[in-house]
């Protein structure tokens, strides 16, 4: 009988996590805030322990990050990077292997044979990611992100450039091929822009011996850090961009907003957006009097945030076309796969869909397309290349991929005893009598989605026809005013409700739609300012009790869509075990948790009040 192959692939820095693979098949991708439940916490060791529920033994482990393991932080006397030290302790690679007992300072433990460090590729893991799990046997990747790995580079004439990648492009096809053909790489002090078409970068970007590709170099912000710059703009946190898409739409056009791109090279005005590689950017306030207002208790009442952030989405949502565009150009595919923070952006995933719409160019973007996804790519990178295998379709793997819990009856009244909480027997007809007499019910069941959406498994559920609903789930939740909620439809119905600009479906909840003429009034909680709603499209094979909890919605209101958010909230990270859900429950105003798997309902009032 073969053996098994056990590969663990890791990321670090914020998103970090963990993905088991066995055999090339992801057996779960969890992030370590899930486990810890710190947001975007760092450092992944809560999460590799996990696998010691699956397997005592890794025959490799795999780091991703964007700077190599062994800079950062090390182990106590061994001198270990950290992550090699943990699974060694844990009992996962076998020390023997570097030979007997040694002084640790003897031992060169970045050699370790079983542990392989793929941090200075970071855009590469993001499209390792997106490629092999969008069902395509060759694409062309576009990743756009923050700040990926840091270069150091000899560019000619006695000039070095030290920067991070921002922007990049990558022909794909199996088993691991994955070739650099573009590269924006951004930096804060070198002065300079320059083009060179034909690089050399196989020493720094690529393993084919003469391969060659485009580099820009210049010292701008880069896609993802203006729209982080605008972010800290509009007074939040710069990792919290999903914000500053919800607010955009409250803005318009504005000829005090300065140009953020400029139109002929495409890289950002500098006079504008000012950056602070890694650590972000900065809006130029200096430079345009009409941005430099700071009062005010809540930014986003300030029309100048408003515009601000319409002005942003719609450029940055143009630059990626245009790179979407320049991607199949350089590689001769149009079957585009798309991963960095910026795939994130269900507004401008929608848009590129009318943008591109008579091109023939076929988009998969990548749910995973957080650092959290690098994990991902690494693991099946190596995969690849260690088996040198064929395809394997991932597309039917879905985004359940968390880890495995199971509850007796005893285990979940324990933990309802513990915040006081009652068990019930219910049916979908108790869920659905609850919803509609205007309560939110939270569903707990199976694996948690990997990735930031939350898809039925990790879910609030509420009516979508309440006229206050968004203020009322806002409020309870504790978010902004002006952030949007999503819906869960049944997938036979969705064309009718909404317009997918030629997409069958929606499952991963990554596309901001339209509604068809006549819908939105129909469910008003659940449509943003601007008449879109990010959606779900939900088969009985991919969720059948979420399906059938919708199907009931519909059997008794006529409408075939729910209100979902993430069962988290606000600042704190999606539940990921039954304890995490029913202590929520406890904290707030939320009351009910439906365990469709058990036909459980437990009931708990909040201990704060």
């Amino acid at each position: 009988m073969k053996k098994d192959m056990w590969i663990a692939g890791i990321t670090r820095g914020h998103n970090a996590g963990v993905c088991l693979l066995k055999n090339g098949e992801i057996v779960f991708s969890i992030d370590e805030e899930r486990v810890s439940r710190y947001k975007y916490d760092g450092t992944p060791l809560a999460s590799m322990i996990k696998i010691l529920d699956y397997t005592d033994k890794l025959d490799y482990l795999v780091i991703a990050h964007t700077a190599p393991s062994y800079s950062t932080i090390t182990a106590d006397y061994s001198g270990e990077n950290i992550y090699t030290a943990m699974a060694r302790k844990l009992g996962l690679i076998r020390t023997k292997e570097i030979g007997d007992y040694t002084h640790p300072q003897d031992i060169d433990f970045r050699s370790h044979p079983q542990v392989i460090d793929l941090s200075i590729m970071h855009h590469k893991l993001h499209a390792a990611c997106a490629f092999y799990r969008s069902g395509f046997d060759e694409a062309v990747a576009l990743i756009v992100d923050g700040a990926g790995t840091f270069y150091n580079i000899d560019i000619g004439l006695e000039e070095m450039f030290e920067g991070w990648e921002t922007e990049s492009i990558f022909a794909c096809s199996y088993p691991r091929n994955i070739q650099t053909l573009y590269k924006h790489l951004a930096s804060r002090n070198n002065m300079i822009t320059r083009t060179i078409s034909n690089f050399e970068g196989n020493t720094y970007f690529n393993d084919e011996p003469n391969s060659t590709c485009e580099v820009v170099f210049n010292d701008g912000a880069g896609i993802v850090k203006t729209y982080e710059a605008v972010t800290q703009y509009c007074g939040w946190h710069s990792i919290e961009a999903g914000k500053t898409m919800g607010l955009f739409p409250y803005g318009e056009p504005n000829d005090k907003i300065p140009k953020l791109f400029d139109s002929e090279t495409g890289l950002s005005n500098r006079s504008a957006i000012v950056p602070n590689y890694p650590r972000g950017a900065d809006v130029n306030f200096p430079a345009n009097e009409y941005l430099n207002d700071h009062d005010s208790e809540d930014f986003t009442l300030l029309q100048n945030r408003r515009d601000m952030a319409y002005a942003l989405q719609l450029e940055t949502q143009e630059q990626v076309t245009n790179l979407i565009r320049k991607s199949v150009e350089l590689s001769g595919c149009k079957n585009v796969v798309i991963s960095g923070g910026y795939g994130l952006n269900c507004v401008a995933n929608y848009h590129y869909l009318e943008a591109l719409k008579d091109e023939g160019i076929n988009i998969f973007v990548e749910p995973i397309s957080s650092d959290a996804g690098t994990a991902i790519g690494a693991a099946l990178l190596i995969h690849h290349d260690i088996n040198q295998d064929s395809k394997i379709d991932y597309t039917k793997t879905g985004l359940y991929l968390g880890l495995d819990y199971s509850y007796s009856d005893t285990k979940i009244n324990d933990i309802s005893d513990r915040y006081a909480g009652t068990v019930t027997d219910a049916t979908y007809a108790d869920v659905i009598e609850l919803m509609t007499s205007k309560n939110i019910v939270a569903c707990f069941q199976g694996k948690s989605e990997a990735g930031p959406r939350a898809l039925g498994n990790r879910s609030l559920m509420f009516d979508p026809t309440f006229e206050d609903g968004k203020d009322f789930v806002n409020n309870i939740k504790h978010r902004e005013y002006f952030r949007p909620f999503a819906g869960s439809i049944l997938a036979e119905d969705v064309h009718e409700w909404f317009d997918l600009r030629g997409m069958e479906d929606s499952p991963y909840m990554m596309y901001a739609v339209n509604c068809q003429p006549g819908i939105a009034e129909k469910i008003p909680a659940i449509i943003h300012v601007d008449g879109t709603c990010r959606i779900q499209t939900v088969t009985r094979e991919q969720n059948p009790h979420y399906y059938d909890i919708i199907k009931a919605f519909k059997e008794k209101t006529g409408c075939p869509i729910i209100f979902n958010t993430s069962f988290n909230l606000g600042g704190e990270p999606l539940v990921e075990t039954l304890d995490d859900a029913v202590r929520t429950l406890a904290d707030s105003d939320i009351e009910y948790l439906f365990l469709p798997e058990y036909n459980k309902l437990i009931t708990v009032k909040n201990t704060n009040q």
